[in-house]
């Protein structure tokens, strides 16, 4: 299957009515050997300084600086996006190529990767960049 995701519940809508994802699943649309599924905003953010350590919990001038030794990140403590979530993870795993479908900016392609990096995604990863969602454009972009 080839798993899509767009930043928006209503974008996801969309792309899989093109694609002939029809059938709703759990967090996902699905047919025509696609998967469309959807963030809704923000799933992950950097982590907090005690998430690293402890110690760094509060504020101290003894422990700056304070520089992990690598930047991580983490799910939003949020039970609807745990939800979602995993339904990504679970389409991920069992893709055999995604396209992402997020919002054409900076802000949607970091959502996007965040989640695929937390996801620990191995197969492909194809980019849909458009500009206009009507119809039209999403047919020409995607490979249907």
């Amino acid at each position: 299957m080839i798993v899509c995701i767009a930043e928006k519940p209503s974008v996801a809508k969309d792309i899989a009515r093109i694609l002939g994802a029809n059938k709703p699943c759990n967090g996902y649309m699905e047919g025509n050997n696609y998967q469309v599924t959807w963030t809704f905003g923000h799933l992950c953010e950097l982590k907090e300084p005690n998430d690293y350590f402890t110690n760094w919990k509060y504020w101290s001038l003894a422990a700056l600086p304070m520089i992990p030794p690598r930047f991580g990140i983490k799910l939003i403590e949020d039970e609807g996006i745990k939800k979602q979530f995993a339904v990504i993870e679970k389409l991920y795993h069992s893709a055999e190529m995604i396209i992402n479908c997020g919002d054409a900016g900076q802000e949607g392609e970091l959502i996007q990767r965040w989640v695929m990096q937390k996801a620990g995604v191995k197969c492909p990863v194809k980019r849909l960049w458009i500009s206009s969602m009507t119809d039209e454009a999403i047919r020409e972009a995607l490979p249907i």
